[in-house]
């Protein structure tokens, strides 16, 4: 019942830094240090992601500084220590890259963020393009709705559309992203319905349910 969710697109970063794959060393820990990211997208040709490049990726050339590493170590960890001598990002990347397509839910993104332990997600269309990244900060940026804004979605997705006939009985007040409804309502079986929906807002913190069925007060003074 509510508006549509608002996506990766709405909030993504739309300028990105990209490095080739024949891209150096130096030059990517540059180019990391200039724009400060902690990880570049690798891309060939029309802009096709092929890889990521992060800064666990080029760690190892820091960490194996100085001596090789051992039998033992390569081991236990090839792909770690086979980075340290690597040189281009073709060869220290992260293949295939993780990536997000444009139409996918906030959500979603913060779900595979956490679940793959990564803090940027290359955006890409259907033929693997990148569109933009989207980061953990960018997911944040819905959170910086204004009160009056949200209060003004409560009303118009949850209570214009659950009460009708009575939108005015229902007093919306949102305080630092908390949503608190107030007021009587007819049907007792909405009072459930109108809380998760006031939750489905996206940039919604909290919501706190004081809508009372009006057969429950009858006689009773308006304690809304």
């Amino acid at each position: 019942m509510t508006s549509t969710p608002r996506t990766v697109s709405d909030v993504m970063t739309k300028s990105v830094v990209t490095v080739t794959p024949a891209a150096d060393f130096k030059e990517i820990v540059t180019a990391m240090e200039l724009w400060k990211v902690t990880a570049i997208p690798v891309i060939e040709g029309e802009g096709h992601v092929v890889g990521v490049v992060s800064e666990a990726d080029l760690l190892p050339k820091e960490e194996f500084h100085g001596h090789r590493p051992g039998m033992i170590e390569q081991m236990r960890h090839p792909g770690h220590t086979t980075k340290a001598g690597s040189l281009r990002a073709e060869e220290l990347m992260t293949s295939p890259a993780m990536t997000i397509r444009p139409d996918a839910t906030l959500p979603r993104a913060a779900r595979l963020m956490a679940d793959r332990r990564i803090k940027r997600l290359p955006v890409v269309d259907a033929d693997g393009t990148l569109k933009g990244i989207v980061s953990r900060a960018d997911l944040l940026k819905i959170f910086l709705r204004t009160d009056d804004d949200l209060a003004a979605e409560v009303l118009r997705e949850v209570v214009e559309r659950l009460f009708p006939l009575s939108p005015r009985d229902i007093k919306i007040d949102v305080t630092h992203g908390v949503v608190t409804l107030r007021g009587h309502v007819r049907d007792a079986h909405l009072v459930p319905v109108a809380t998760r929906l006031a939750q489905a807002v996206e940039g919604v913190v909290d919501v706190r349910c004081r809508l009372v069925p009006t057969r429950a007060v009858a006689g009773q003074p308006d304690v809304a």
